[in-house]
């Protein structure tokens, strides 16, 4: 029989194909371990077998971007508080050994003892679409690079009467030249070099389409979900889906600009010891984001007085300008957390249904 007046919090170690849960009671004992699929009816089974213990407080899951996301919907979904968990400590594995029970329960400890609060991302409404996109966008880069680098070597190591035909071409002519290449047979290298050429610069073309169909997608996604963002100076689409992307479907997980900040890698650290107080560069959070910001600083750098007065004040105060434009980025991130929140809102409450509001700007 459900002890009601249990309190009960959950630990996941999550993977491909099964899901291993436990369960702990509100002092920290252990009240049982179990596996589930990763499947719907996993997920339900999973749940039952907590309340089973009694009322459930939390679940803390490992992996709620990937192998957890899943599991992690369908908590949120039933009004579960779902907290992300980081994998164990290294030295903690290293002491006592490693194991998806004991990933398990370490998950839930870290719930219960309030070192992990990270609330997940809802992955559940448009920037969640926007992420997909450029996943695909990214790969799509990079296959072109690989495929235009690949050309160059081909036609770097081709018979001299191939070579001489593309010396002193721009990148665009020479691809347009290799797509046209015609060949008699594979048999010899001059042959098979032409449908090589041929075969990667068709490559790169389409991967150039494809491209630009992402782009579109992205842009006309960005323009929807944030269209007052858009309009602060200096953001873009591409910096500006990279941003939303960070933040997610539910900014009311971000408790402040400083959660942003810090979500971007432009939050200082402390690294003060004895006499010394300083600050260090943060070198955590998400790193697309902080990209981002970065060339939103560099392009205000070239047109705004405001931000080009603010750097020589700054590096006239003693910093480098490398230091003053990581404090450009902490202000642009202070700016955009309440635009993203503000046009975010309305769209979290429609997909995901919490009741949390993001602070406004002051």
């Amino acid at each position: 029989m459900t002890d009601l007046t249990r309190s009960v919090t959950g630990g996941v170690d999550t993977h491909k194909d099964f899901h291993v849960a436990v369960a702990l009671d509100d002092v920290g004992r252990l009240l049982g371990t179990e596996q589930f699929p990763a499947t719907m009816q996993g997920y339900r089974a999973l749940l039952g077998w907590l309340r089973e213990m009694g009322t459930v407080a939390a679940v803390g899951v490992e992996g709620t971007g990937s192998f957890g996301a899943g599991l992690t919907r369908f908590l949120t979904s039933k009004k579960i508080s779902v907290v992300e968990v980081d994998r164990p400590n290294r030295q903690r594995r290293h002491r006592h050994g490693k194991s998806d029970p004991a990933d398990a329960e370490s998950a839930a400890r870290a719930v219960l003892a309030e070192d992990a609060t990270a609330v997940p991302k809802a992955a559940d409404g448009p920037v969640e679409a926007i992420r997909l996109l450029r996943v695909a966008r990214r790969t799509a880069i990079k296959a072109r690079s690989q495929a235009a680098n690949q050309l160059q070597s081909v036609i770097d190591n081709s018979p001299e009467v191939l070579r001489a035909q593309f010396r002193g071409l721009t990148e665009g002519k020479r691809i347009a030249k290799a797509a046209g290449l015609r060949h008699r047979g594979v048999v010899t290298p001059l042959g098979a070099a032409k449908l090589t050429l041929s075969t990667l610069a068709k490559r790169w073309l389409a991967l150039t389409g494809e491209i630009a169909m992402l782009d579109s997608h992205v842009a006309e996604l960005v323009a929807l979900v944030a269209p007052s963002t858009l309009g602060v100076k200096g953001v873009g689409k591409e910096t500006l889906s990279a941003l939303l992307v960070a933040t997610g479907d539910n900014p009311e997980r971000l408790r402040s600009e400083r959660s942003f900040a810090a979500l971007c890698g432009v939050c200082p650290v402390d690294a003060s010891s004895g006499r010394h107080q300083r600050h260090r560069l943060s070198r955590g959070g998400n790193r697309d984001a902080n990209r981002a910001l970065h060339l939103i600083v560099l392009n205000r750098l070239t047109w705004d007085p405001r931000t080009q007065e603010y750097l020589e004040r700054r590096v006239a105060d003693g910093k480098s300008k490398k230091e003053a434009i990581r404090c450009l980025k902490r202000y642009v991130a202070r700016e955009l957390y309440h635009h993203i929140c503000s046009d975010l809102r309305p769209l979290s409450s429609n997909y995901s249904g919490l009741e949390q509001e993001c602070p406004r700007a002051a």
